[in-house]
């Protein structure tokens, strides 16, 4: 998965607004206590992120 095609996800699941701030407020506990925006500079795959932050809002697993 791209780094947009990440973004795309995440904004039509959650909404521009509440993604954006998503991104830098939420903390993954799956990802080190990371947010999704430190884990993807650290290097984790945007993928990775994304199934860490559907665990974390329950979003069906037909849309991870």
């Amino acid at each position: 998965m791209r780094l947009s095609e990440f973004r795309e996800l995440v904004d039509e699941e959650f909404g521009r607004f509440t993604a954006t701030s998503m991104l830098v407020d939420h903390v993954l506990t799956e990802l080190d206590g990371r947010t999704p925006s430190q884990a993807i500079e650290d290097g984790v795959a945007p993928r990775e992120v994304w199934r860490a932050l559907c665990k974390d809002f329950d979003v069906p697993r037909a849309r991870w």
